[in-house]
């Protein structure tokens, strides 16, 4: 069975789900199978809500992290039935802080509105911003939703930072100076905080 919770950069992390409307020329997916204290990231199937339950039930001194963030080898929003049903466990049970690490594109995925339930129950979002423009995002994330997906990633993140939560857009610095700046320049415009994150080689 494939580790559902693992630790990264002294944050834990739960991986519910492999599926994903991105194949990004930059996915760690592509480059390895493991990451932190996950050694197998590859679920042969999604995970029901009591098998993520008892995994994180299992975690010994869970109440020593400051948050839980939802990112694995997946779009956590493709699971978001789950992930709503865990985060309120998650608030329930520990009262920890939960963050959602997202391309932004699951209203998409969903076909609804996700926003409001969302951030009724995690306290923040990274979205994944990836480009400056619609074309260029959609050369580097390579998504099912085409053109107009990058529209719909500005939205979906707009609407966040309306409803309160936290909300960070990132990048990787695949991207030239320029690029980036005018990456900083729209999470500003949106009233989110920025990140240019490093490219994960191996």
């Amino acid at each position: 069975m494939a580790d559902i919770v693992y630790e990264f950069e002294g944050s834990l992390y739960l991986n519910i789900t492999n599926e994903c409307p991105c194949k990004c020329v930059f996915c760690v997916r592509d480059i390895k199978d493991n990451m932190g204290t996950g050694h197998h990231m590859w679920h042969e199937k999604a995970p029901s809500f009591e098998e993520i339950k008892a995994a994180i039930d299992a975690t010994e001194n869970i109440e020593k992290y400051n948050s839980i963030v939802f990112c694995g080898y997946g779009e956590p929003t493709c699971e978001f039935e789950n992930l709503i049903k865990t985060a309120k466990y998650i608030k329930e049970k520990f009262g920890l802080k939960i963050r959602v690490n997202t391309n932004g594109l699951g209203s998409l995925y969903n076909k609804k509105d996700i926003v409001d339930e969302l951030c009724e129950n995690v306290d923040a979002v990274s979205v994944s911003l990836n480009a400056p423009n619609k074309e260029r995002y959609l050369k580097i994330t390579r998504n099912e939703f085409g053109i107009e997906s990058f529209d719909a990633m500005l939205e979906f993140t707009k609407r966040c930072v309306e409803k309160g939560i936290g909300v960070r857009m990132t990048v990787v610095d695949i991207l030239t100076k320029d690029e980036i700046k005018q990456c900083a320049e729209i999470a500003t415009e949106i009233g989110a905080k920025f990140d240019a994150r490093s490219l994960i080689k191996e």
